[in-house]
């Protein structure tokens, strides 16, 4: 099935369904054959127990073939109802029933079809499920009722303040607030209400547009999609959170010195975007709906940027640092500096830890969206990021089921013994290699059961590694020979005790940015002696211009690429190719 599509149920198949289970059941069968008795003995049948107009018994003095169009003309079926209570009721004729009646044809001009037809313009009982009260919200829960007038009002007066009740991006922090919206909903807002075409909103333009949201979505997860989406859509996909961390890069405090590498804008938002689909949308499928943003805690860390001069301080999404290390490994493997690598380039990761077998599967699209890694064999800077989360965390869901793919040749949703044989025997070659000993792999395999706790024999499954606390040891195992190693040495429990002690707020992953991002500055400060002297030349009305200066030669790295990068624009990034 191609990806994205939906699966469209078909009613008629689910009707025969339920008709059948029905039909099965012990209870049905023992009142289709009271009812054949009673026929063949001319005795009393009650028709339509329960009916509203007409509680009498009736009689059918013949057998002829008129009166048993009636008696099947004139059926109530009750759906997955088995009470004994109803054992009495008829229930609807089948085409089994239809075919042991001769001459059907002929009575169709019955009496009794005649009464069906006034019995079905009758008044019936109300369906239970009228009384099922509404549980499905998907523009969220609809609380007390919001008085809309007096938030229009505060709007108006808010716009007011500016010449002639025109909003720019630069005034849509004031009505952000007026919105009871977080600061950063500023640039969303603003687009929303067609502001990138003029440059400005109008007072009248932005209430219409506010007053429709305020009346179709009820929490923050609805109006955030209805204010990014595309028309027409429902979800989100790569390419609706650009305008809006553009925004941010321009706007916020702590990303004030990429003012002047504009150059850069693209690479920063690729890394956040990433970032934000691999934790949100946890359907893999490249779209985010209100459902998923609901569940994460994308929007929390949208409102903490207001309050978080410090943009590094926001790990899971926003941090230039996490965004400077995940850019730093991925210039390091792309020699031609293209943004893209192939096998080979990958393959240097970490000094070839990664095994060859996986740096295949990661090539093979298991992983990855677009097309370019089957067609020319190579992944872009935005399936890195995935990749490298991934490598350097394998305890979020996301990692996990990201190395599960990988391992799971034959898509059959568990890993085999076999696969876990395949993955493993070039890890033995390695240690033979390296002139150690490696584990026969069926002690290997007992460790690594013992590990998991498979709950099914012979298999492991998603679930199971979920469950599993030491799943970065389990992947390693099998693929990364520089961890495994480092693993080895370690004891078993000592590893458990570790991970157990651990504060849960701080993930393997922002461990390793920090560390790394340490190593990168040091790397810069030892062979960049010169900026010391750059900076003391400038006299002191150039203080603040110098620190700006300062902080961006730390990430000189950016500054040494060719120049024909320099000339990349945010609108004309291939965004589309990467994606998909």
């Amino acid at each position: 099935m191609p990806p994205g599509k939906v699966l469209q149920p078909v009613l008629k198949m689910k009707v025969d369904e339920l008709f059948l289970c029905w039909l099965s059941q012990p209870t049905t069968q023992l009142m289709l054959k009271d009812c054949l008795r009673r026929i063949k003995n001319e005795e009393k049948t009650e028709i339509g127990n329960g009916d509203a107009g007409n509680s009498e018994n009736e009689r059918f003095p013949t057998k002829n073939s008129n009166s048993k169009q009636s008696i099947l003309g004139d059926i109530r079926l009750p759906l997955m109802s088995f009470s004994p209570q109803l054992s009495t009721t008829l229930p609807l004729a089948t085409s089994t029933s239809l075919r042991n009646v001769p001459n059907i044809k002929g009575t169709r001009r019955s009496s009794g079809t005649r009464l069906v037809q006034t019995k079905k313009e009758e008044t019936l009982p109300p369906s239970l499920s009228h009384t099922i009260p509404t549980f499905y919200f998907p523009r969220g829960c609809p609380k007390e009722k919001v008085n809309i007038d007096a938030v229009i009002a505060k709007i108006e007066r808010t716009f007011s303040q500016f010449p002639n009740e025109r909003a720019t991006l630069d005034d849509m922090g004031k009505v952000a607030k007026a919105c009871d919206c977080p600061l950063y909903w500023k640039g969303p807002l603003f687009y929303c209400a067609g502001g990138e075409r003029t440059g400005y909103v109008s007072v009248h333009k932005f209430v219409a547009m506010w007053r429709k949201i305020l009346q179709t979505c009820y929490d923050d997860a609805a109006k955030f999609v209805h204010l990014l989406m595309n028309p027409g859509c429902n979800y989100l996909v790569q390419e609706d959170f650009i305008p809006f961390l553009q925004d941010v890069v321009n706007s916020h405090p702590g990303l004030s010195f990429l003012k002047e590498a504009s150059e850069f804008h693209s690479r920063y938002i690729t890394t956040v975007i990433q970032r934000i689909f691999y934790t949100v949308n946890r359907s893999w499928s490249g779209k985010i709906t209100c459902n998923e943003l609901r569940k994460s805690n994308f929007l929390q860390n949208v409102a903490l940027l207001e309050e978080e001069a410090d943009i590094n301080q926001l790990t899971e999404y926003f941090s230039y640092e996490h965004f400077y290390v995940i850019y730093c490994k991925f210039w390091e493997l792309d020699t031609d500096h293209d943004l893209y690598i192939d096998r080979k380039d990958l393959a240097r990761h970490n000094d070839h830890a990664i095994s060859s077998r996986m740096i295949e599967r990661i090539f093979s699209g298991a992983v990855t969206r677009g097309r370019k890694a089957q067609k020319d064999g190579k992944i872009s800077y935005a399936d890195f990021v995935w990749f490298l989360i991934s490598e350097e965390d394998k305890k979020t869901p996301t990692s996990i089921e990201y190395w599960f793919r990988c391992m799971d040749l034959d898509g059959d949703g568990a890993l085999s013994m076999y696969e876990l044989e395949y993955f493993y025997e070039e890890q033995c070659q390695k240690l033979d290699n390296m002139a150690i000993e490696p584990l026969p792999f069926e002690d290997c395999l007992c460790q690594m059961l013992d590990l998991v706790k498979p709950q099914y024999e012979g298999k492991i499954t998603l679930h199971d590694l979920k469950k599993c606390k030491l799943t970065n040891v389990f992947f390693d195992t099998f693929f990364n020979i520089e961890k495994y190693l480092d693993h080895e040495q370690k004891d078993q429990f000592s590893i458990l005790r570790d991970s157990e002690g651990e504060s849960p707020e701080v993930s393997d992953w922002e461990k390793y940015a920090a560390e790394e991002y340490d190593i990168l500055v040091a790397e810069e400060a030892a062979s960049d002696q010169w900026n010391d002297g750059y900076e003391a030349e400038l006299n002191p009305a150039d203080h603040q211009k110098a620190n700006v200066l300062k902080y961006q030669m730390e990430k000189r790295p950016f500054f040494e690429m060719p120049s024909h990068l320099a000339d990349v624009d945010l609108d004309e990034y291939d965004y589309e190719e990467d994606f998909e």
